[in-house]
Formats: structure tokens, sequence, C-alpha cells
């Protein structure tokens, strides 16, 4: 009883704030609950946790309506703190590199102090019970907290300048944003603009690639056989219903593989991986620029960390690292388990494109039979894209288990370890299944009259008749062009309808009149209300946006041998993806919580991981999915030109002939079956051709094999070599840091000598 005597007085607080000399007019925070008893288990928890607030210096101010809205604003002493320990490190940018931000002064200070108190408003806790705002959260003592979006200043400029889709081309106002959203959020559009800048670079060549393969479209020599091979005879492409058929008939398909297939894709290969490490490298010196205008060259996290821990409660002793070897092995094996399960799940969509094929084949529609094996690539590729949508919530929620056994010290370790688990499992989910079909399809098959089989019954799949790239081409095509229309259209328009249906719901609940007497009482509830009404944010908003991209480039650099168009759907998209992501965190979603940052963090060696990943993808395309070194062995040993004798003939004529094995249709597995569908047949077939280099005889692999492995794997370790010497020559030749960011830094570093030096010397004086 006594307890709750004592906090009488935080109950109705609003009647203490007329003694307040200098009540706030900006709230840091805004708290929001249910309308609680005061008497209730949850309502006297509520007014402790107040309590101890109120202990600590903050004004509070309540507003009741269908929620009640507690307004906190921390005392300046707290900053001062900040400040001193620091040695002031939020002065104001250099105005030589943001004169624009004298319009908006103590924009900064602002960003900062609501980062001071989101740290300590998530570290107080109840003395009596030791619960933490989370743990609150977690009790429905509270639904939430969030600080306040401005409508005036920074906040209408940035809605009228940059959250529009009419400035879609326009230039971002980076330092706008670092005053308004603080620099971490500010870092990520700046990464993401300058990498949209720099794939206008790679798209380019891209289309180039394409177009050169189009003009061509009829007059490559291989397109050109394969339509004329009315009499070449491909043996079938299933066990049942599956007839003899014509080579000519994949004329169109092998036309369209050699847009993607031609002389261009190897330089093309190369040069992104060079532009890959040419964009890391300028990004790196861009990044340089900003954050050394933002005086935040040499900041140290864990430092301000520490800083704000003695500002809430000097006597609390700061959590030490801890690292334990029987933490680490279960995290270990727990993670290789769901990647093996991430393995299994490709392995299921082999299996389906398999069953899918033969259900297809047996159809009674000619239409589905003639397409069975390009139906079961994409719809296998839309089933892939469906398991991306559902591994991705599994993968998150394995990946934060991991994370909290693994007990980092603080939330920064967190997300590095969260990091680079959740990204390791997206990528299994996203590319086990291309990693199949590019360097596995068609290569553990078996041959005919010994084919691999599923269960002992269904056959193993086949590359699609015209080539084993136009399989791995659909398959990046129909993924990329989901995810970059459909997964953006969900992510805009969700929030937007969830926001227009909180403000119609909170509209049709109002009484539509608003009184004077209650503005005048209240002049903060409308701006409260309207912020609560806004979209929830948490920590790992900003991480949902890295990811995505981080996806993105895998798909646009590690297979690009295999889709050239890659970087041009990603400029596309990523013009599209700022300003959607401007318009969600100005206008649709709460404001999130300004954090620090003088680089984009773990995501930079993930950049690095992709880039080298880049260069093995693309040597493994060319050398093993794609037909350019069987043609090259070909041209130079076995071809018309091999003993210079020029004519006039192209040097890949009878390239056809010689890439196929001639097999005898009584060694069939199922030759009976296929004796009674040639019956009806004119002329019966004695011999049927498949794509291989095998002898007619024994069936045994010839010498051409081979010769073509032999120029195989020396074209892997020559390009994988090649390619990493050039991405290592052009990381040494573009320095990180521009010199004259290194010398203006060499003088800063003198001038505080100097300083120091001086003050010693008056101090000796004296």
């Amino acid at each position: 009883m006594q307890d709750e005597i004592a906090l009488m007085p935080l109950s109705s607080l609003e009647d203490c704030e007329p003694l307040i000399p200098q009540f706030p007019t900006k709230w840091d925070f805004v708290l929001v609950s249910d309308n609680h008893s005061p008497y209730s288990e949850k309502g006297q928890k509520k007014r402790r946790f107040l309590e101890e607030l109120h202990r600590k210096g903050f004004i509070i101010k309540t507003i009741e309506d269908k929620k009640v809205f507690h307004g906190i604003h921390a005392p300046s002493g707290i900053f001062r703190k900040y400040q001193w320990l620091l040695s002031n490190p939020d002065n104001e940018p250099d105005v030589l590199c943001a004169p624009q931000l004298a319009e908006y002064p103590g924009a900064h200070v602002s960003t900062t102090r609501i980062r001071i108190v989101s740290f300590i408003l998530r570290n107080t806790e109840i003395p009596s019970t030791k619960e933490k705002f989370p743990d609150l959260v977690k009790k429905k003592v509270f639904e939430t907290a969030f600080p306040l979006h401005e409508r005036e200043n920074l906040g209408r400029f940035l809605k009228i300048n940059w959250a529009r889709w009419r400035d879609i081309l326009c230039e971002q106002p980076i330092e706008e944003i670092r005053e308004y959203f603080g620099e971490k959020i500010a870092l990520y559009f700046a990464w993401l603009g300058w990498y949209t800048r720099i794939l206008f670079i790679a798209a380019v060549p891209g289309v180039i690639l394409f177009v050169y393969g189009f003009l061509n479209f009829s007059s490559s020599q291989i397109s050109k056989e394969i339509c004329a091979a009315n009499t070449t005879i491909m043996c079938p492409l299933c066990d049942q219903k599956c007839p003899f058929w014509p080579l000519s008939d994949t004329c169109m398909y092998a036309k369209v593989t050699h847009l993607l297939d031609n002389e261009g894709t190897v330089i093309f290969a190369i040069f992104m991986a060079v532009w890959a490490t040419v964009f890391l490298e300028l990004w790196k010196r861009h990044r340089a620029n900003v954050v050394s205008c933002w005086k935040l060259y040499w900041w140290d996290e864990e430092e301000e960390e520490l800083a704000v821990e003695l500002i809430d409660n000097p006597e609390r002793v700061p959590r030490e690292y801890q690292h334990s070897y029987l933490r680490s092995i279960v995290v270990l094996l727990l993670a290789l388990l769901l990647i093996c399960i991430l393995i299994g799940i490709a392995h299921m969509l082999v299996i389906y494109r398999v069953v899918m094929t033969v259900f297809l084949t047996q159809s009674n529609s000619e239409f589905f039979q003639e397409r069975a094996s390009t139906t079961a690539v994409m719809t296998g590729a839309v089933l892939h894209y469906l398991t991306i949508i559902i591994m991705t919530k599994v993968n998150r929620h394995v990946a934060l288990f991991l994370c909290d056994l693994e007990k980092p010290r603080t939330f920064t370790e967190c997300e590095k370890i969260f990091t680079f688990r959740f990204f390791t499992f997206q990528f299994f989910t996203h590319f086990s299944s291309l990693i199949y079909i590019g360097f596995f399809l068609g290569r553990i098959n078996g041959r005919p009259g010994e084919y691999v089989r599923i269960s002992g019954k269904w056959r193993l799949e086949e590359c699609h008749p015209s080539g084993c790239l136009i399989d791995l081409f659909i398959q990046l095509a129909v993924i990329m062009t989901l995810k970059q229309t459909l997964s953006n259209f969900v992510e805009y328009m969700f929030p937007y309808v969830s926001y227009k249906c909180r403000l119609l719901s909170g509209k049709s609940q109002s009484s539509g009149r608003v009184h004077m007497e209650e503005k005048a009482q209240d002049p903060f509830k409308e701006e409260w209300i309207w912020n609560y009404q806004l979209n929830e944010v948490n920590v790992y908003s900003l991480f949902d946006e890295y990811l995505e991209m981080m996806i993105q480039y895998s798909f646009t650099t590690i297979f690009v041998a295999a889709f050239p168009l890659a970087p041009l759907l990603a400029l596309l998209n990523n013009i599209i993806e700022i300003r959607l992501d401007a318009i969600k965190m100005v206008r649709l979603q709460r404001r999130m919580v300004p954090r620090k940052a003088n680089d984009i963090g773990v995501w930079l060696q993930v950049l690095e991981a992709i880039g080298i990943l880049a260069v093995i993808g693309n040597g493994l395309v060319i050398a093993i999915t794609s037909d350019f070194i069987p043609m090259q062995v070909y041209k130079y040993i076995y071809g018309p030109c091999v003993h210079k004798n020029y004519t006039g003939i192209d040097c890949l004529t009878g390239y056809i002939n010689y890439s196929l094995s001639v097999f005898n249709v009584k060694d069939f597995e199922n030759y009976k079956d296929l004796r009674e569908l040639q019956d009806s047949m004119e002329n019966k077939i004695t011999h049927c051709r498949y794509r291989d280099y095998r002898s007619s005889d024994d069936y045994s692999y010839s010498v051409q094999f081979w010769h073509v492995f032999a120029a195989r794997l020396a074209f892997l370790i020559l390009f994988e070599h090649v390619a990493l010497c050039i991405k290592l020559i052009a990381a040494w030749f573009v320095p990180d840091v521009p010199r004259k960011v290194k010398n203006w830094h060499l003088k800063q570093k003198r001038r505080r000598l100097l300083q120091r030096l001086s003050t010693m010397d008056d101090s000796t004086e004296i």
C-alpha cells in the first residue's frame, strides 16, 4: 500500500506540467500502452517504469485517447555529458561539405538526443523486478515506443524533395538524410545511389552483348546447322509416350541460346569481375570522402557505447566478451543442419521437374507434350521463388536463435553475427537450385540405355535439347523478374494499404469533431496519434533493405555470363527502389532511431566475398555450362580450318554432328515399347543421336571427350587466375582513400599534436 501511495504523483503528471519552467516543444520519444487500471499488475509496472525515468530527470507527459501516450523528454545534461566524454564529437558538418544544412540548426543534435534516449529507454529497469522496456513490451505492459517525425524543417524538406515518385531521377540529399535519420541510414542510401550509378557501366556492355547476339540471331553457323537438321533423329527425352524427334525442332531455342553463348560472353564475364572490384574500391573512396566530411573517419563505436552506458548508469558494470567452444560447436552443427535442409529443398525441386516432365509428356495435350521440358523448368522456377519466400522467414528465426546462443556482448556484434548467418542461409536458399542447374544438370543423368533414375523409376532430367545454358537463363530470368516486380509491389503496397486502413479505422472511431479547448490542452495529441498510425519499424528494418540488395548483387555478378541483362534489370529496379524506400521511411513508417556509422559495416565483407564467388561462378558457367569450350576445341583441333584451308567456309561447320553421339535403338532399356511405337511409322529408326562424346560401339568416352574435358579444366584455371589477378591489380591501382582525404587527416593530426605540445609547454612554464 505504501508503494502505491509513493507512486501516486506519477499517475497524473499533467498536473505538474504547468509548474515546469521550460515546457518542451519537442519530445524525444513516445511510449504507447493500453489504458490499464492503475491498480492492476500491468498498471503498477507501467507506473514504476515511468517513475524510474522521472528519477533520471525525464519530463513525462501523458495523453489518453483510445491508447495512452506517454511523451518523454530527456534532460539536456545527458547530451552535455555525451559531448564531454567523447571530446565533443557531434560538431556540425563542415560548411564546405554541406552549406545547405545551415538552414536547419540543431538538427544533428536532435538525432543524437534520440539515439541516447533510445539506449536509456531500452536499458532502464524496474528496480524491484529488474524488468527492462523490451521485457515490458513482451508482457503487454507497453505496446511500443518510437521517436517522432518532424512535419516541418527537415521532415518537410525530405517529403518535398526526396520521398516523391516525380523525383525518381533526381540526386539524393544525402546530407539532409543524415541529419534526419542518422549516419547509418544515410550511408545505406549513399551506397545504394553509388551502386546504381556504377550499375549503368555494367548494364551498357550487357545490353551490347545481347544486341550483338540478336543481330546474329539467324546467322550463327550452329543455329543454321540445327535448323537444317531435319534428318538428324534424336533419342526420346522420356521413357513413355516420347517419340524420336528431329533436331530441327529446337531451331528457335538454338537461336536464343546464341544470344547468350557467343564470342563476347568470356570478355563480358571478365569485365564483370573487374567491375565488381572497381565498384568496391571506388565506393571505399567515396565513403572516405563522406565520413571525413561528417568528422567520423576515426569514430569508435565501442567507445561511444561505453560513454552512453556511463551516462545512463555510471555504476553499471559493462558486459564482457564471452566465448564458448561448446556453444560454437552447437551453433556450427545447427547451421550445417539447416544448410543441408536447404540443399535438400533444391533436390526436391529437381524431383518436381522430373515428375512434371513425365506428367506433361504423358498428357493428352500435344502442346504440353512438345514443351514438357521448358514448362517444367519455368514452373520449377516459380516454385523455387515460393520456397525462397517461405524459407526466408524460417532462416530469419534460425539465425536469430543461433545469434542468441552465441551471447554477443553488444547489439552491433549481434547484428554482425546475425548478418553472416542469415546471408549464408539466404545464399543457399536462392542459389542451391541454380548451382545444380548450372553445373550438374545433364552431367550426372547417365546415357541412353543406362540412365540414372530417381527411386529406380524416373529418369533424371537432362539439359534442354538446345543446351544447358538456356535452362540456367530461364531460371535466372524468372526469379529476378519475380523478385523485382512482385516483391517490390508487396514491399510498397503492404505498408501503404496498412497505413490507409489504420487512418480510416481511426477516423471511423473518432467523433469527427475536435473542440478548440481540447486542441489547446493537448497540442501534441494529433501529432502523436499520426505517428502511431504509421507502420512499425524495428532494429532490423534497414538490415532487410541491405539483404535485398546483396541478393540482387549476387544475381547480377555470380551468373552474369548466363544472363547478361541482369545488370540492366538491377539498374531499373534500383532506380525505383531508392524512391520506394524513401517514401516508406518518410511517409509510411515511423521514424527509425538514428544510429551512427562510418561505413556499411559487415556488408562490405559480404560484397568482397560475392566478388570472389563471381569469378568462380562465371568461370564455371563458361567452362561447364556453355558450349564455348567444345566449340573452340572443335574449331582448332577437329574443324575444317585446322589445316588452314580457308575457302570461305565457317570454321564451326560440322560442329553439330561432331558434338552428337550415336546410339543403337536396340540397346534401349524399353526397346519393346519403342518398337511398338515404330510399328506405325513408315521408316523404322535404328539409330538416334544424343549430346555427349561417346563411341558408338561400347558407349565409352571418346578421345574428343577427354580433349574437351582438359580444355574445360585448363580454361577454368586460366580464367580464374587471370580474373583474380586483374581484381588484385585493380584493387591496388585504385586506393581505398583519396589522397586529399589522407592529407587532410594528416594536417588534423599535426594540429592536435601541436595543441597538446603548446598546452604542455604552458603548464611547464607555470
